[in-house]
């Protein structure tokens, strides 16, 4: 909630510093309302990684808590700067040593415990006297008032009635037996907005009933506003917030009943439909996985492909395929046909395999890059002993010099001479003082390696020793991966760096290229009877 010009009028008094310190500005890092108890922020990350690359010794800061709240995190960037040599310099507190990440680092700490405990009590204060704790419901307004003192009146809510009466439909057709999933695709095909004016999805009317998430589990449709059921605390790891749930004992409730929408008859019977679903032996099966604690495998099309009918992305169905997730879970897209997930990989494997590594291209290329690597190394080698021939030469003239001048010669031109010289041997040294260049020279049956290896592309991607690794190589070539079905018959568009390398390739006929994208018409695996219609 900070005034925009707050980062301008911090990096005002920072430059103003620079300047009386005649330092030169190269970058401002800033992360505009990002709390500062996070050190995974994008501003402070760049600051971090261009001080590895050593583009600058010092980092101004208005004070100390502008770079992070948290103890942990100011000491772990401490430490990294003066790893890379760069120092912190504050408005507040001038050069930073151990000693101020110490002191500055829990004080910042308990001001952020101390602000969160304030908050809360603020916020506990309001839950009991019927107001909003924050955020709102759908099927509510937030009221925008003024008190009699004219400062604005907060946490008051209203009914709103076209909501409220979609909040009672969905708990009756939950309560006739309606899946949640059904009844989501119904009020979307309606037209009828959800919650922020978004699709419906049947999560959102799910839920999670443990943690009481989910419109099924708002007890405030019943007049009952329960606040504290969940905390939030951060993850070390990734810097994000992962929410815990409270004890019983803990939660503060509060009666509302001007807000009622549902009535209790209602409410108990979605409540003993949700009993009878928790007690199904196939769910009883399923919650003893414990399914949540697993990772999910990351496969070579994951988060990237996308569906051409409407541009949404795609989703397990089953456990060994695909379908877009917008036509199966909110109902708005007519492409439903799902795909086999190997099949649609290895289409990709395949346009790598065979198409992008031809073997006569790469072997072409492969020579050709040889000839210019070697001979550009050749010319630097000549180049390299040439200065060497020539600082030696300078060497063994200067030596002559200064026994010139020890025995006594001493002529205007012998000091201007000795000058240009020491000059030019400076100049050699410089230039010699880099590293020499390698030596290395491409193998002449390296094309071939490479064939082989591309041809073995599916199988190192089932080695699990370097899958992960080989994995994220190759979808780091592929930006997205659309799916277009037209009377029936499948094409699969890919773009990314991949496009770009396969137009260098020289792609067989059968492939469409238009600069920014490759299709692949599908093959006989994609015929109607391979899938699950």
């Amino acid at each position: 909630m900070q005034r925009e010009t707050s980062i301008e009028d911090q990096v005002r008094l920072c430059k103003e510093r620079a300047d009386r310190e005649h330092w030169s500005v190269v970058e401002i890092f800033s992360d505009m309302a990002i709390s500062g108890a996070s050190l995974h922020r994008p501003g402070l990350q760049s600051l971090i990684d261009r001080a590895g690359r050593g583009e600058f010794d010092i980092v101004i800061a208005e004070a100390l808590d502008r770079l992070s709240r948290d103890q942990a995190d100011v000491a772990t960037l401490f430490k990294r700067l003066s790893f890379h040599g760069v120092r912190i310099v504050t408005l507040s507190e001038g050069d930073i040593s151990e000693l101020h990440v110490g002191l500055k680092g829990t004080m910042n700490q308990l001001f952020l415990k101390d602000l969160a405990d304030k908050t809360r009590r603020g916020l506990r204060g309001r839950v009991e006297a019927g107001l909003s704790g924050g955020g709102n419901s759908y099927g509510y307004d937030v009221v925008r008032s003024l008190g009699t003192d004219g400062q604005p009146v907060t946490g008051e809510r209203l009914i709103n009635e076209q909501e409220a009466a979609i909040v009672r439909r969905i708990f009756e057709e939950f309560s006739d037996g309606h899946s949640p999933k059904a009844i989501a695709q119904r009020l979307n095909h309606e037209g009828i907005p959800g919650p922020r004016s978004q699709l419906w999805r049947d999560t959102a009317i799910r839920g999670h009933r443990t943690r009481c998430t989910g419109l099924l589990n708002n007890e405030l449709y019943v007049g009952r506003l329960v606040w504290n059921r969940l905390r939030y605390i951060k993850d070390p790891d990734t810097g994000r917030r992962v929410s815990r749930l409270n004890q019983q004992k803990d939660w503060i409730v509060a009666d509302v009943p001007d807000l009622r929408v549902v009535d209790d008859a209602l409410w108990e019977r979605v409540k003993e439909r949700q009993r009878e679903i928790e007690e199904d032996p196939g769910v009883k099966a399923i919650r003893a996985t414990r399914f949540w604690e697993h990772r999910r495998k990351n496969h070579l099309l994951t988060g990237l492909l996308r569906c051409g009918q409407c541009g949404g992305g795609f989703a397990a169905v089953g456990r060994d395929y695909l379908a877009c997730s917008p036509a199966r879970k909110l109902g708005t897209c007519p492409q439903k046909r799902s795909f086999k997930r190997n099949e649609l990989e290895e289409v990709i494997l395949d346009l790598l395999r065979r198409r992008l590594m031809q073997p006569e291209a790469v072997a072409q290329f492969i020579k050709e890059y040889a000839i210019q690597a070697n001979a550009g190394r050749s010319s630097q080698d000549a180049e390299r002993q040439r200065l060497e021939g020539e600082r030696a030469q300078i060497g063994r003239r200067l030596d002559g010099l200064y026994d010139a001048i020890a025995d006594g010669l001493r002529t205007p031109g012998l000091k201007e001479k000795l000058e240009i010289m020491e000059a030019r041997a400076a100049e050699l040294d410089a230039r010699l003082s880099a590293p020499a260049p390698s030596s290395v020279r491409l193998h002449p049956n390296l094309s071939e390696v490479y064939r082989r290896k591309v041809a073995a592309l599916a199988d190192t991607l089932d080695d699990p020793a370097i899958r992960t690794s080989a994995l994220e190589t190759v979808r780091s070539l592929i930006s997205t991966v659309t799916i277009h079905e037209v009377d029936g018959q499948v094409t699969v568009e890919l773009e990314g760096a991949i496009t770009a390398m396969i137009a260098l390739a020289q792609p067989e006929t059968g492939k469409d290229l238009d600069g920014s994208s490759v299709k692949v018409v599908a093959g006989a695996g994609f015929e109607p009877a391979a899938f699950r219609l």
